[in-house]
């Protein structure tokens, strides 16, 4: 039996605790086999499945593994949350009135920012309210479909927050101004907050 035929059955079996919530070891040598294989192999597979199998009572569970790339997506949302809640806690409660129930809360957070575009230019927006997943710029600018960094003024004169933002909508409201709703993708490094030239 080559490794590629027992990835194969490793396959078969995860799919099946998939459906099944679960597998024994019985299960496992069902399927060797149904393979043609030797069912003393069975170890071998469960070794080879064992990323998306827990152990418990004498079963093998499903369990969804989680990508290093979900991981990362996941570590750099959690990043933004905390400094969006450092963010805010320095911020006066008179102006952190929440304006929008939703998954998570909008508050209004009116301050002006510095933008960074991809092609180096850099301007000052307002924004007009911040969540843990995004925030809303107003300004001259149209940034729809930009990927840009926003730094927002630290309270006690350190270096400032810096996010970086991918802009999802933008409409006019008024003559030569628009509104930007962006989404924050990550918090930058320290290294390229400093060098103030971190790719976007």
């Amino acid at each position: 039996m080559t490794a590629a035929n027992l990835n194969g059955i490793a396959d078969l079996v995860v799919r099946r605790a998939q459906r099944q919530g679960y597998v024994a070891p019985r299960d496992v040598r069902e399927e060797l086999t149904q393979a043609g294989a030797s069912a003393d192999l069975w170890k071998d597979v469960v070794a080879l499945a064992r990323r998306s199998l827990t152990f418990r009572r004498g079963r093998y569970y499903y369990s969804d593994p989680v990508s290093e790339r979900v991981r990362h997506e996941q570590a750099q949302q959690l990043g933004v949350r905390q400094a969006v809640d450092q963010l805010l806690g320095f911020d006066r409660p008179a102006t952190t009135i929440p304006i929008e129930r939703r998954i998570q809360d909008r508050v209004k957070f009116v301050q002006t920012v510095t933008v960074r575009t991809e092609d180096g230019d850099e301007f000052t927006l307002l924004s007009r309210d911040l969540s843990a997943t995004g925030i809303r710029l107003v300004g001259a600018r149209r940034l729809l479909g930009h990927k840009v960094r926003v730094l927002v003024p630290h309270p006690g004169g350190e270096r400032p927050y810096d996010f970086l933002v991918r802009v999802l909508w933008t409409c006019a409201v008024g003559d030569g101004l628009y509104e930007n709703g962006g989404a924050f993708l990550e918090v930058m490094s320290a290294a390229s907050a400093e060098s103030g030239s971190g790719v976007l």
